[in-house]
């Protein structure tokens, strides 16, 4: 399997890894600068030319998958016979840096309603490193054409047509996948606020509305739910920056956006 291959398969998997790249060589030595070696949990592809060099990087990249550690790295080995090395001797006679690279887990985001905010959202959304799951009861919402405009997406896109349940595609979604709730019907908005806050595995959860519709909505979690006021609080509304008040699909949908970056951030902190 190929590098790229690889790096394709781990990110396909949700497995985080690391990208070993032999940056730059001066005399001898078992590889030329560019030759990459993928390192995941329990296996590698490709190869940096063995021996202690490559054994070393692998040890240092499950070190820093283990440790969840997001900056590169650089490492610089001497190839000669005077070196104590880790894991046996190589005396080519020149010297070698190897960059590390994390290839993280990337963030997932679930829409649940392509409507006209919601296709302006997976609009801006697409344009990040993400896995954009578009989830509508309407087939005409995810239809080809109208997702064209997705086409050169960065992201990951996945469409779900649940004609009936859409509720039941929150038990598929990746563990920390974020949640934003902005359906065609304020029913359907309702069942998927009640089964967010039974999904043990989800990040944040987002619902678009009015303060009267969250009133609604908290007195029915509560009631009909059996929620407590502490899980019911996990849900976010009005979703968005305060400070932005347009009312223009695209406009929410910025506002909208930059609120979940913004949480992005915290998450890393």
């Amino acid at each position: 399997m190929t590098w790229v291959a690889a790096v394709a398969r781990l990110r396909a998997r949700r497995e985080t890894g690391v990208l070993v790249t032999v940056a730059t060589v001066r005399g001898h030595a078992p590889r030329d600068a560019g030759a990459k070696l993928v390192v995941g949990e329990t296996g590698t592809w490709g190869s940096i030319g063995g021996g202690n060099v490559e054994a070393v990087a692998i040890d240092r990249a499950r070190e820093m998958i283990a440790a969840s550690k997001p900056e590169p790295e650089l490492i610089d080995f001497a190839l000669n016979d005077k070196v104590v090395n880790t894991h046996g001797v190589q005396c080519c006679g020149g010297t070698v840096a190897v960059l590390l690279e994390p290839l993280p887990v990337v963030r997932a985001v679930a829409i649940f309603g392509v409507g006209h905010v919601g296709l302006e959202l997976a609009r801006i959304l697409s344009r990040q490193d993400l896995d954009l799951h578009l989830i509508d009861t309407r087939s005409d919402m995810l239809t080809k054409e109208r997702l064209e405009v997705l086409d050169d997406a960065v992201a990951q896109v996945h469409a779900h047509h649940t004609p009936l349940l859409p509720e039941e595609v929150l038990e598929q979604l990746p563990r920390g996948t974020h949640v934003l709730i902005m359906t065609h019907d304020h029913a359907e908005d309702a069942a998927l606020c009640d089964a967010a806050l039974r999904t043990d595995h989800l990040g944040s959860i987002g619902l678009i509305g009015s303060a009267a519709k969250w009133v609604r909505f908290k007195k029915r979690l509560a009631t009909e739910g059996g929620h407590d006021e502490a899980t019911i609080n996990r849900i976010k509304t009005p979703i968005g920056l305060s400070e932005i008040t347009g009312k223009e699909p695209a406009t929410i949908a910025v506002s909208v956006a930059a609120d979940l970056l913004r949480t992005f951030e915290t998450e890393s902190v």
